[in-house]
Protein backbone atom coordinates (compact mmCIF):
# COMPACT_ATOMS: atom_id res chain seq x y z
CA UNK A 1 0.00 0.00 0.00
CA UNK A 2 1.18 3.50 -1.28
CA UNK A 3 0.75 6.11 2.02
CA UNK A 4 2.79 8.98 -0.14
CA UNK A 5 0.40 11.75 1.48
CA UNK A 6 -1.07 13.97 -1.45
CA UNK A 7 -0.53 17.23 -1.88
CA UNK A 8 -2.93 20.39 -1.21
CA UNK A 9 -3.42 22.90 -3.95
CA UNK A 10 -3.22 26.48 -3.06
CA UNK A 11 -6.07 27.65 -4.00
CA UNK A 12 -7.82 25.30 -1.89
CA UNK A 13 -6.44 26.68 1.60
CA UNK A 14 -9.14 28.67 2.67
CA UNK A 15 -11.74 25.96 2.35
CA UNK A 16 -9.66 23.50 3.78
CA UNK A 17 -8.90 25.94 7.01
CA UNK A 18 -12.58 26.15 6.86
CA UNK A 19 -13.05 22.80 6.93
CA UNK A 20 -10.14 22.08 10.28
CA UNK A 21 -12.40 24.71 11.85
CA UNK A 22 -15.47 22.74 11.24
CA UNK A 23 -14.01 19.77 12.59
CA UNK A 24 -13.32 21.40 15.73
CA UNK A 25 -16.39 22.49 16.32
CA UNK A 26 -17.65 18.79 15.60
CA UNK A 27 -14.73 17.69 18.38
CA UNK A 28 -12.70 15.56 15.73
CA UNK A 29 -9.70 17.27 16.36
CA UNK A 30 -7.28 14.89 14.70
CA UNK A 31 -9.26 15.65 11.26
CA UNK A 32 -8.43 19.31 12.19
CA UNK A 33 -5.12 18.41 12.64
CA UNK A 34 -4.31 16.77 9.42
CA UNK A 35 -5.67 19.53 7.71
CA UNK A 36 -3.62 21.99 9.34
CA UNK A 37 -0.60 19.79 8.68
CA UNK A 38 -1.27 19.57 4.73
CA UNK A 39 -1.66 23.39 4.51
CA UNK A 40 1.36 23.66 6.41
CA UNK A 41 3.53 21.28 4.19
CA UNK A 42 2.69 23.82 1.07
CA UNK A 43 2.73 27.13 3.47
CA UNK A 44 4.91 26.67 6.92
CA UNK A 45 4.32 30.08 7.67
CA UNK A 46 0.54 30.24 7.12
CA UNK A 47 -0.52 31.87 10.33
CA UNK A 48 -4.31 30.80 10.57
CA UNK A 49 -2.87 27.02 10.09
CA UNK A 50 -0.21 27.09 13.25
CA UNK A 51 -3.26 29.11 15.56
CA UNK A 52 -6.17 26.05 14.68
CA UNK A 53 -3.23 23.24 14.70
CA UNK A 54 -2.33 24.27 18.25
CA UNK A 55 -6.18 24.72 19.03
CA UNK A 56 -6.82 20.80 17.28
CA UNK A 57 -3.79 19.48 19.31
CA UNK A 58 -4.88 21.18 22.75
CA UNK A 59 -8.62 20.02 22.44
CA UNK A 60 -6.51 16.50 22.30
CA UNK A 61 -5.18 16.96 25.96
CA UNK A 62 -7.89 15.52 28.05
CA UNK A 63 -8.64 12.55 25.21
CA UNK A 64 -7.85 9.04 25.53
CA UNK A 65 -4.97 9.75 22.65
CA UNK A 66 -3.20 12.84 24.34
CA UNK A 67 -0.96 14.94 23.16
CA UNK A 68 2.26 16.34 24.98
CA UNK A 69 1.97 19.70 25.82
CA UNK A 70 5.69 20.25 25.31
CA UNK A 71 4.99 19.45 21.65
CA UNK A 72 2.62 21.68 21.46
CA UNK A 73 4.53 24.54 22.66
CA UNK A 74 7.31 23.88 19.82
CA UNK A 75 4.87 25.44 17.67
CA UNK A 76 4.85 28.96 19.58
CA UNK A 77 7.92 30.01 18.11
CA UNK A 78 6.27 29.68 14.66
CA UNK A 79 3.71 32.14 15.42
CA UNK A 80 4.76 35.54 14.09
CA UNK A 81 3.09 38.37 16.78
CA UNK A 82 3.86 38.62 19.79
CA UNK A 83 0.76 38.87 20.57
CA UNK A 84 -0.25 35.87 19.80
CA UNK A 85 3.00 33.99 21.25
CA UNK A 86 1.86 34.99 24.77
CA UNK A 87 -1.94 34.63 23.69
CA UNK A 88 -1.48 30.65 22.26
CA UNK A 89 0.52 29.96 25.19
CA UNK A 90 -1.75 30.54 27.75
CA UNK A 91 -4.57 29.13 25.81
CA UNK A 92 -2.04 25.56 26.15
CA UNK A 93 -1.32 25.99 29.69
CA UNK A 94 -5.15 26.36 30.86
CA UNK A 95 -6.33 23.65 28.31
CA UNK A 96 -4.03 21.94 30.26
CA UNK A 97 -4.67 22.45 33.86
CA UNK A 98 -8.46 21.68 32.43
CA UNK A 99 -7.37 18.57 31.33
CA UNK A 100 -5.58 18.03 35.02
CA UNK A 101 -8.61 18.87 36.91
CA UNK A 102 -11.01 16.72 34.40
CA UNK A 103 -7.97 13.89 34.95
CA UNK A 104 -8.57 13.02 38.66
CA UNK A 105 -5.04 12.01 39.31
CA UNK A 106 -3.50 12.31 42.57
CA UNK A 107 -2.44 15.97 43.14
CA UNK A 108 -4.45 16.88 39.84
CA UNK A 109 -5.82 20.08 41.60
CA UNK A 110 -2.05 21.20 42.09
CA UNK A 111 -1.21 20.34 38.98
CA UNK A 112 -4.15 22.21 37.64
CA UNK A 113 -3.09 24.96 39.87
CA UNK A 114 0.59 25.47 38.40
CA UNK A 115 -0.86 25.49 34.65
CA UNK A 116 -3.58 28.43 35.69
CA UNK A 117 -1.07 30.49 37.23
CA UNK A 118 1.32 29.88 33.78
CA UNK A 119 -1.86 30.46 31.61
CA UNK A 120 -2.93 33.94 33.46
CA UNK A 121 0.86 35.35 33.37
CA UNK A 122 0.82 34.74 29.39
CA UNK A 123 -2.73 36.37 29.45
CA UNK A 124 -1.46 39.05 31.69
CA UNK A 125 1.50 39.94 28.87
CA UNK A 126 -1.18 38.86 25.66
CA UNK A 127 -3.81 41.64 27.19
CA UNK A 128 -0.73 44.47 27.72
CA UNK A 129 -0.12 43.54 23.74
CA UNK A 130 -3.89 43.41 22.50
CA UNK A 131 -5.08 44.81 19.71
CA UNK A 132 -7.95 47.44 20.17
CA UNK A 133 -11.52 46.11 21.21
CA UNK A 134 -9.51 42.80 21.71
CA UNK A 135 -10.43 41.46 25.20
CA UNK A 136 -9.71 37.64 24.56
CA UNK A 137 -6.69 37.67 26.80
CA UNK A 138 -8.55 39.39 29.64
CA UNK A 139 -11.81 37.06 29.23
CA UNK A 140 -9.19 33.45 29.13
CA UNK A 141 -7.53 35.30 32.35
CA UNK A 142 -10.92 35.38 34.19
CA UNK A 143 -11.82 31.98 32.90
CA UNK A 144 -8.72 30.99 35.09
CA UNK A 145 -9.26 33.02 37.62
CA UNK A 146 -12.72 31.57 38.59
CA UNK A 147 -11.32 27.57 37.35
CA UNK A 148 -9.04 28.74 40.66
CA UNK A 149 -11.66 29.82 42.58
CA UNK A 150 -14.55 27.33 41.76
CA UNK A 151 -12.81 24.14 42.71
CA UNK A 152 -11.53 23.86 46.29
CA UNK A 153 -8.71 21.23 45.18
CA UNK A 154 -7.34 23.97 42.91
CA UNK A 155 -4.42 25.07 44.90
CA UNK A 156 -0.97 24.97 45.24
CA UNK A 157 0.69 23.24 48.39
CA UNK A 158 3.52 24.94 48.32
CA UNK A 159 4.60 28.69 49.16
CA UNK A 160 2.52 29.64 46.25
CA UNK A 161 -0.36 29.17 48.41
CA UNK A 162 0.59 32.44 50.14
CA UNK A 163 0.28 34.68 46.89
CA UNK A 164 -3.29 36.40 46.87
CA UNK A 165 -4.41 35.61 43.09
CA UNK A 166 -7.99 36.94 43.57
CA UNK A 167 -9.40 40.16 44.22
CA UNK A 168 -6.15 42.13 43.33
Amino acid sequence: MNLELKILRRDAIPAALEKAHRYRLLNEPEQAESICEDVLSIDPDNQAALASLILALTDRFGSSRPVPPRYVRELLPRLTGDYERAYFAGIIAEREGIAWLRSGQPRSGEAAFVCFHDAMNHFETAEALSPPANDDALLRWNSCARMIMKHPDVYPTDVLATEVYVGD
